[in-house]
């Protein structure tokens, strides 16, 4: 059901008596309206190339709203829905978020809210309301403080639907301030009124904001729920591709968070083909820069496996800062063929640019290299919340391959020899040290007072032993099947 279509439900219908005549011939009056002042001034205010100043496009707009001649046929309404729009664009250039707050409740916009029909007011609401997200991406408070506004208009003027729509996007907004509970609230409270009502297209919407709180919150199980909930609902509809893209999207970071790398891509391929196809450039960047994060995780997850093996007699290098690469081996990092040329050429930039420096300090083990690169690229690697974890997570997990990489060969060496080769401060190899010991992946112990690890061998374990206690452990479970039948025998004599 379009959104149009749902707020059509709130006009009040017309009694069946009523002639095609009545209604017809006010709106042929109507559309003869002379408009072409209002018309003029609007071209006026929309015209970029003039030397207009902004303050001035203002007082256009507002004066074409508050018209006294009160002109609402169907010419004079579209103009001046134009002019709402036009508006709100006004004031964010102006970045006058005040007067955009309120801009819809305000006296201003009053005139034609009421003097149209409640769809096209509904249309008109959500599209400010976009329109102002859209301008001032970054101003949530602003767009959070707009939609409480309208909430409590849609409560006083009953219109049940857009409160439901903009209810949903201010949960939205709240997520994105990190108000994790209240937005929670907020969506519990309006999934009870959507089942009853079961809108399917704003379920699919509500159920998908509530997957990404719940990530939020890292709660993983509850994510996938609500996750599952949406693809559900997204079943019985059609999903505009944009949507869908979202619904992947968060597929593939819930898999992302469970390790399940390869099926995470996939999730992630699909999002950015979509997105591609509809030419969001910024959501497909987002998506294409997650597929190279699983494939750089996946990839170095299965090296690390095989070099874990290597021993200090086979001619490795363990300066803890490189690993030989003139040979393509299994298990390499390998981020080739993720996209075609073409779409490579396309979404060239600083953020591929980051993810490929990535690929080049995983691919060489190089602690110094990849601690760079994130300094280097903050904004497009730590700003994100999925990657800035993940590469946290990639960071110890070179620094344990690089630490055992330099132990292994030795039972007994210097914490200040392991802080040097491997480049950190002292402090931070002691921790990371004492950690892995408690972990179980380093057997031995420091000693704080020489300043040195001591490593113990692995034992090899007793075959003799094992048999051994396989053979007794066999014999006790024949013991206890005599004593059972033994048992058996007296009862049947007696």
């Amino acid at each position: 059901m379009s959104d149009l279509g749902i707020e059509a439900m709130d006009v009040e219908p017309v009694s069946s008596t009523t002639t095609p005549q009545v209604t017809e011939e006010p709106n042929l009056e109507e559309e003869e309206e002379p408009c072409n002042d209002l018309k003029e001034l609007l071209e006026s205010a929309q015209d970029e190339t003039s030397s207009t100043t902004t303050s001035r496009r203002i007082e256009i707009l507002s004066s074409i709203l508050l018209e006294s001649q009160n002109r609402y046929g169907s010419k004079a309404s579209s103009i001046k829905e134009q002019s709402v729009y036009a508006l709100a664009k006004a004031y964010c250039n102006a970045e006058e978020y005040d007067e955009v707050v309120n801009l819809l409740t305000g006296s201003i916009c009053q005139g034609f809210f009421d003097n149209v029909t409640k769809a096209k007011c509904a249309k008109v609401v959500r599209g400010v309301l976009e329109a102002v997200c859209t301008l001032s991406p970054d101003q949530f408070e602003m767009q959070a403080q707009i939609c409480r506004n309208i909430i409590q208009w849609a409560k006083s003027s009953k219109r049940t639907f857009l409160r439901q729509r903009v209810e949903a996007k201010l949960a939205s907004i709240l997520f994105s301030l990190d108000q994790y509970s209240p937005a929670l609230n907020a969506i519990n409270q309006l999934l009870v009124e959507l089942k009853k009502l079961d809108d399917k297209q704003l379920l699919v919407e509500t159920h998908l904001v509530e997957s990404k709180i719940h990530h939020g919150l890292r709660n993983i199980p509850k994510a996938k729920s609500a996750l599952t909930a949406s693809r559900t609902a997204a079943n019985a509809i059609y999903v505009s591709p944009s949507l869908q893209s979202q619904i992947d999207s968060m597929s593939g970071v819930l898999h992302c968070e469970e390790s399940d790398y390869e099926t995470a891509h996939s999730y992630f391929l699909e999002a950015f083909e979509q997105l591609d196809q509809v030419d969001e450039k910024e959501r497909a960047m987002k998506s294409l820069k997650y597929m190279m994060l699983c494939r750089i995780l996946h990839s170095l997850g299965q090296s690390l496996k095989l070099s874990a093996a290597v021993k200090g007699g086979g001619g490795g290098n363990f300066d803890g800062t490189s690993i030989p690469t003139n040979k393509k081996k299994k298990g390499d990092l390998d981020i080739t063929n993720i996209v075609s040329a073409k779409q490579g050429m396309k979404y060239t930039g600083t953020d591929i640019e980051a993810m490929k420096a990535i690929v080049s300090a995983a691919s060489k083990r190089s602690l110094k290299e990849f601690e760079a690169t994130t300094q280097k690229y903050a904004n497009e690697l730590q700003d994100d919340i999925l990657i800035k974890h993940h590469l946290h997570i990639l960071h110890q997990q070179l620094l344990e391959s690089n630490l055992i990489r330099i132990i292994e060969p030795y039972s007994c060496v210097e914490t200040v020899y392991v802080a040097r080769m491997i480049e950190l401060p002292l402090h931070v190899v002691e921790k990371k040290l004492s950690q892995m010991i408690l972990d179980g992946k380093c057997k031995g112990i420091l000693d704080q007072g020489k300043g040195q690890l001591i490593v113990y061998e692995e034992n090899k374990s007793d075959l003799a032993m094992e048999k051994g206690l396989h053979v007794i452990e066999n014999m006790d479970k024949v013991v206890t099947s005599l004593f059972e039948s033994s048992r058996a025998l007296r009862t049947m004599m007696m």
